[in-house]
């Protein structure tokens, strides 16, 4: 019979996992990043997901012919600041399954989840609008750029009118990636373009968010935008077996 008062052990540790070949991440070849937590005496190995999130080619930063990598100790920082709040926020009935779960739940990148919905309306807008070359040269061009920075620079490229009518379809049409990236930009301290789950679970976010949306979008519900934005990530968890 388990001992009620057994005290159970947690801990983790970030390192280069060199079992592994090398691979490029950006301008430099590395050992990928991996994360060991053991709990009572038993290990268990997995990838960063923040290493693979900012491995892609779109958070490769440009200047001219120049191209920084993003800090791998902003990464390293954000794993140790998740797994810690996993931890802590379940000391009574702490799991490795359960922590999996919770991982794979909390660490997710929402803006990063949603581009390819918000994509894909880009796609259907400009073939509607008669543009079908246009629409297929965006699809695969934003698979190594930052969505929201293509949508931006089109605010110089687009009339007025057609511009604000592509925002505003976006709303009702797509996932709202536009509205949480820019908030995200608003907010963020870290250099690090990131929205996680966890970071969009605190009521003040949530709220700081509603600020933003009355701030640069008029006349959108925002309510309804920050209910779309929980049903979407409930749906797409459960879809992703989250």
């Amino acid at each position: 019979m388990e001992n009620p008062n057994k005290e159970y052990k947690v801990s983790y540790k970030t390192f280069y996992n060199e079992r592994l070949q090398k691979t490029l991440f950006h301008t430099r070849l590395m050992h990928p990043l991996y994360i060991r937590l053991t709990f009572d005496r038993i290990p268990i190995y997995f990838k960063s997901y923040y290493y693979d999130l900012f491995s892609k080619e779109k958070y490769a930063k440009r200047a001219g012919a120049h191209i920084a990598a993003p800090d791998i100790k902003e990464i390293i920082s954000m794993e140790k600041n998740l797994i810690e709040f996993i931890i802590e926020r379940n000391r009574e009935s702490f799991s490795l399954d359960l922590f999996k779960k919770e991982y794979a739940f909390y660490s997710r990148d929402l803006p990063d989840s949603m581009e390819a919905d918000f994509t894909d309306y880009l796609y259907i807008f400009f073939s509607d609008k008669g543009m079908p070359s246009f629409a297929s040269a965006l699809k695969e061009g934003c698979k190594s750029r930052i969505v929201f920075d293509v949508v931006s620079d089109m605010k110089n490229a687009l009339n007025k009118k057609l511009y604000d009518e592509l925002i505003e379809n976006s709303f009702y049409y797509a996932a709202p990636y536009f509205a949480l990236y820019g908030y995200m930009q608003d907010i963020k301290t870290s250099k690090l373009p990131c929205l996680t789950v966890l970071e969009w679970q605190d009521e003040k976010s949530k709220s700081h968010f509603s600020g933003y949306l009355k701030k640069y979008f008029k006349g959108i519900d925002t309510v309804e935008i920050i209910q779309r934005t929980d049903k979407w990530i409930n749906t797409t968890m459960q879809g992703a077996g989250v």
